[in-house]
């Protein structure tokens, strides 16, 4: 069986999220969206929600799984044997980043290779900051992020708003 692990921080999962989702579950046996924890970044939804966002937006697919850790991605990656890294790039500075950390991972765990998928050109402009920005002014998220979170995306900017008056 082979297996891709997604990882990302999802603050939320977005349609380019999904995208890079479904062409992995294509692919590969097994999927799992690791959700991960950026320590440069401060998120608007906390690990619990971002895995719920997630697992309600792939249910969809009967090869995906979600989960989380808080080992290194190459350390996580051995338990799965044969296991691929999965990264989605929309631009070229996308691909000097995770090129670097794919040597990274490789360096930490030699069998752990890592492919990337480019996105689909629809999405090339689309991260979780746009879709936080957007949400913030009160913009239509129907075309950034899952039908099944957009209320959830909405209620978390309102809430985040109120709070910082």
């Amino acid at each position: 069986m082979t297996t891709a692990i997604y990882p990302g921080s999802f603050d939320p999962i977005s349609l380019g999220h999904l995208n890079i989702i479904r062409r992995a579950a294509k692919i590969f046996d097994r999927v799992i969206v690791c959700v991960m924890k950026n320590r440069e970044k401060t998120p608007l939804f906390t690990i619990a929600e971002r895995m719920d966002m997630v697992r309600r937006s792939t249910e969809r697919f009967g090869n995906v799984e979600v989960a989380t850790t808080d080992l290194l991605l190459a350390e996580y990656a051995k338990q799965f044997e044969g296991a691929v890294i999965v990264k989605g790039l929309r631009a070229v500075s996308d691909f000097d980043y995770e090129f670097q950390i794919a040597l990274v991972n490789k360096k930490m765990n030699p069998d752990l290779d890592t492919l990337f998928l480019t996105s689909s050109e629809k999405y090339t402009f689309l991260s979780s900051t746009v879709v936080k920005e957007m949400a913030a002014y009160g913009a239509d998220l129907t075309e950034l992020v899952p039908q099944e979170i957009i209320q959830d995306v909405v209620e978390k900017t309102k809430t985040r708003r109120q709070t910082e008056k």
